[in-house]
């Protein structure tokens, strides 16, 4: 073991000391520098483990300029959806040898602000955004701080930034004619929250399938949202009115019901169980997200896979790319999606 033990963190003139080499060859040998064998890289290494020594972010992020920092500004990690993203974005930075720092927005667009001005005040490199409906000011306030973002999940618009999203509208045509295939006729798309760019895709998609289709327009039943800024998504507020839409719905002859996202669907699967007034009502169930596939919560529910792993690698590559000085225009990418069917759209008989 190395016998010095320095009060204070560890430097490289401490190992110096130790080990009897200079700073500089200390240095490239904790860099693993090709001009140092092998051996004397391994010997400085291993007095540099056991005497505690940490690398200073602080100065080497001063010397290149960069701090390998990459900031998430997400809506809530109750919400699985961010949790999934957040866990897959961790894995695709560090191998790209950045570190992540996480932040929760709750969709509130002054939180939203706040957190990404901490974010260039801790010096982050780049911003990973998921927005809400009135992020613009956010991307201005980035855009005077000269701070890369790249919206993840939703955009604002193909000119106003680099976005990454998942295919919706596909998506939502794939969930409702994976409906309509299983027998069903009478249709509705439920949405308690009018997410931004997300709502309006995901009913152009729904909307889209019914006419393929050949659904009439009284088969074809929506639940007008409230904006999502007004309240949290993922809040109780809303089972009585959705418990009221479902009673009606039922009593109108809905047969199957494409719901915005997983969690929410969950929601409804539960008041199918519990709700007197729905007992015994034939109707499909699909999502959206895929949560299961990730997660592994036995709800047998059918989804639509929203490509996490692609989603989060073509956002970090986007984002180094702007870190590194590209000035291209901004860029969309949009990541393809597929259905995975678990029985909840009542599958017929092979």
């Amino acid at each position: 073991m190395a016998e010095i033990k320095p009060k204070g963190p560890v430097t490289l003139q401490d190992i110096a000391r130790e080990t009897g080499y200079s700073v500089n060859t200390v240095s490239r040998a904790l860099r693993n520098k090709g001009d140092i064998s092998q051996a004397t890289c391994a010997r400085i290494q291993r007095t540099a483990r056991e005497m505690g020594y940490m690398v200073n972010q602080i100065a080497s992020s001063l010397r290149s300029g960069r701090t390998k920092i990459i900031t998430v500004i997400a809506g809530s990690m109750s919400n699985p959806f961010y949790g999934i993203i957040t866990d897959t974005l961790q894995s695709i930075a560090a191998a790209r040898g950045y570190s992540l720092l996480v932040m929760c927005s709750r969709e509130r667009p002054d939180l939203e602000l706040e957190l990404a001005e901490m974010a260039a005040a801790r010096r982050s490199d780049g911003i990973l955004l998921f927005p809400t409906n009135a992020s613009a000011r956010t991307l201005e306030r980035l855009r005077e701080l000269k701070v890369p973002v790249v919206l993840m999940a939703r955009t604002l618009g193909d000119d106003v930034a680099d976005n990454v999203i998942a295919d919706e509208t596909r998506g939502a045509y794939l969930a409702t004619r994976h409906l309509i295939e299983r027998g069903r006729r009478n249709l509705a798309f439920l949405s308690q929250y009018r997410i931004v760019f997300s709502y309006e895709k995901r009913l152009r998609g729904f909307l889209s399938a019914c006419e393929e289709a050949g659904i009439p327009e009284q088969n074809r039943h929506t639940f007008v949202p409230v904006p999502s800024t007004t309240q949290d998504p993922l809040s109780w507020d809303w089972r009585t009115p959705t418990l009221e839409r479902l009673i009606q719905w039922r009593r109108e002859g809905v047969d199957g019901i494409f719901v915005f996202c997983d969690v929410e669907a969950w929601y409804v699967q539960s008041m199918l169980q519990q709700a007197p007034e729905l007992a015994g009502w034939d109707v499909g169930i699909i999502g959206f997200d895929n949560i299961e596939g990730a997660q592994h919560f036995p709800t047998g529910l059918c989804s639509v896979d929203c490509a996490f792993e692609e989603m989060a690698t073509r956002g970090i590559d986007l984002l180094r790319e702007r870190i590194h000085g590209s000035t291209l225009p901004p860029k969309t990418i949009v990541c393809p999606v597929r259905l995975v069917c678990r029985g909840s759209c009542g599958r017929l008989e092979d």
